[in-house]
């Protein structure tokens, strides 16, 4: 994370009237700091560099407007500056993705998920699940037709579940396009809400993917992570209603490319990639039916 100069966080705490708290910890990519409007509003100040990514998450936030997600209070696009309503007690669905809870956290999740899907708006600049998935093509191009240090079979597997998923999909919604466990935090107004959305326009099934190929095996130990996937494959098809192959379909796909864009943005030799394919390899082990 490129360093935040004090100059522009006193110009955003005079520009919203904000008293600015200590930064949260283990930042990377933004700068995200709580902070305490004139009225004693709870909020978060979250300054990003101004990409096509930002964009979209505001663009999410205004469709939600804080419907099972967390609310957009100020917004300044040029400079890259949100101001969040700050989630309290804010502790993130991870606290319960433990073996004895994660069915629960799965139900919280799915109800969640299911509060968030929107219709499409008439006029949006939201990408689609399409436009995701043709990123995997760029894996052949990198190496020059095969996959690299990727399994050839789980490529594939990929590459098929893609086509099928995508021609015969339902209609399409507005996504949060990354909900898993991190991304949905405990509040007041309501139980769970979501943050971070990417906005993404998708059928309904695509948005299991984060929530199947997050284990976070280095802070949760599963005893059997095997088990846990196929329990999360089954328990979202029943209360998504969603088919079974549908929901194991794009967690395979889903983590295959999340796993392209690991060595996309970091290369081979950084260890991300690993625990994608990793998680593609325990969801595809699990039977269709």
């Amino acid at each position: 994370m490129a360093p935040v100069s004090a100059q522009l966080l006193a110009d955003y705490a005079q520009r919203w009237s904000l008293t600015l708290l200590p930064a949260f910890p283990n930042l990377s990519y933004n700068y995200v700091t709580p902070a305490v409007c004139a009225d004693g509003t709870q909020a978060v100040l979250k300054l990003v560099v101004p990409n096509n990514e930002m964009y979209t998450e505001i663009a999410a936030l205004r469709c939600y407007d804080g419907r099972n997600c967390v609310r957009l209070l100020e917004v300044e696009t040029e400079t890259g500056a949100l101001l969040l309503e700050r989630l309290l007690p804010g502790t993130t669905l991870t606290t319960l993705a433990e073996e004895e809870n994660d069915a629960k956290a799965t139900s919280i999740a799915a109800s969640v998920m299911r509060g968030l899907w929107r219709s499409v708006p008439p006029e949006h600049n939201f990408p689609t699940t399409v436009e995701w998935a043709g990123g995997l093509q760029k894996l052949r191009k990198r190496f020059d037709g095969g996959v690299g240090p990727l399994p050839v079979a789980l490529v594939e597997e990929a590459e098929t579940l893609f086509r099928e998923l995508h021609s015969s999909a339902s209609a399409p919604v507005l996504l949060h396009g990354d909900l898993h466990h991190d991304n949905i935090l405990s509040a007041q107004r309501q139980p769970w809400l979501a943050i971070d959305p990417k906005g993404v326009i998708g059928e309904p099934a695509y948005e299991v993917g984060a929530m199947l190929r997050n284990l976070w095996q280095d802070r949760v130990t599963f005893s059997s992570p095997e088990r846990t996937t196929a329990h999360r494959i089954h328990q979202l098809s029943e209360e998504l209603a969603i088919d079974r192959a549908r929901v194991r379909g794009w967690g395979v796909a889903q983590a295959v490319l999340s796993a392209w864009w690991c060595i996309e943005d970091n290369g081979v030799d950084d260890d991300g990639w690993k625990g994608a394919i990793a998680n593609a390899s325990l969801i595809a082990a699990v039977p269709e039916a």
